[in-house]
């Protein structure tokens, strides 16, 4: 593989996380994660420590400037609690906006003790997302930050004639989440937009064009819309990222964000979420 294609493959597969539920996942050695993206493990270490290095170099940029700094101050988040971010490849990059997030919020509030905790699998549908509730629940939250249903809106095949799940299965999807979150747990919920995509990139990119995966905007914008009237904060990102930024925000699959996409997706967030 190149340079470019085997950063890909870190950004967007994490095998511990696909295979989290099994009795082994947890001992998953660096070898072992290398071996299964076929990459050499020495490559894998020193990738991922300067995708790590690029999440805490991203908030600090953030926090020079002291508007953001005061947002972090005035998130609804008491001492000691507990973030989960729920999502898919776009929430698992080891140098996700939930990376960075709680980058923003040590520094900033060191003292509180707060933690954000990414719960995300490469590929999740919301459909997946009910299965996996369950870890998110058992593990106390405070505040469910859901940037999932991107892959509802996924098409494969050379001709396709439907979404994964269909639309009306998002929404249902999305309510039952929801139910789930406020009748097990006093968390509240705060719902994150999907992003649009470059659809022409996407179909054409050397690995995603394998498995023959599409996107439509005008599909992902009823994900976008699903997501409200659920009287929870919502950060619109379908609304607030135009089409003119996405060259600089996603990778040249036209579908994952740079670090730079995934920067202006944390701030999008901390800025709506500290008026909410």
């Amino acid at each position: 593989m190149s340079e470019e294609q085997m950063h890909w493959m870190m950004k967007v597969f994490q095998p511990e996380r696909t295979v989290a539920s099994l009795p082994g996942a947890a001992s998953l050695t660096v070898q072992a994660r290398a071996a299964l993206l076929g990459l050499d493990p020495d490559y894998y270490s020193a990738e991922l420590a300067k995708l790590t290095a690029g999440a805490k170099a991203s908030a600090r940029t953030l926090l020079a400037e002291p508007a953001i700094g005061a947002m972090i101050d005035r998130l609804p988040l008491r001492k000691d609690a507990r973030v989960f971010a729920f999502g898919d490849s776009r929430t698992s990059d080891p140098q996700s906006w939930a990376v960075i997030l709680q980058e923003l919020i040590s520094a900033r509030r060191p003292d509180d003790n707060i933690s954000v905790v990414a719960s995300a699998v490469s590929g999740d549908t919301t459909t997946h997302g009910l299965v996996r509730i369950s870890e998110v629940l058992a593990g106390g939250p405070d505040w469910v930050l859901f940037f999932l249903g991107l892959n509802d809106a996924r098409m494969q095949g050379p001709k396709p004639t439907k979404t994964i799940v269909n639309h009306e299965e998002t929404a249902r999807n999305l309510a039952e989440l929801r139910s789930r979150v406020t009748s097990e747990t006093g968390a509240r919920c705060l719902w994150v937009t999907p992003v649009a995509v470059n659809e022409n990139q996407v179909s054409k990119h050397w690995a995603l064009s394998r498995f023959g995966v599409s996107f439509r905007n005008e599909d992902i914008a009823q994900v976008a819309t699903a997501m409200h009237g659920f009287g929870d904060p919502v950060v619109d990102l379908f609304q607030r990222i135009g089409a003119s930024s996405l060259n600089e925000l996603l990778m040249e699959d036209g579908l994952h964000f740079t670090l730079a996409g995934h920067q202006r997706v944390a701030f999008e967030i901390v800025r709506a979420w500290c008026e909410s």
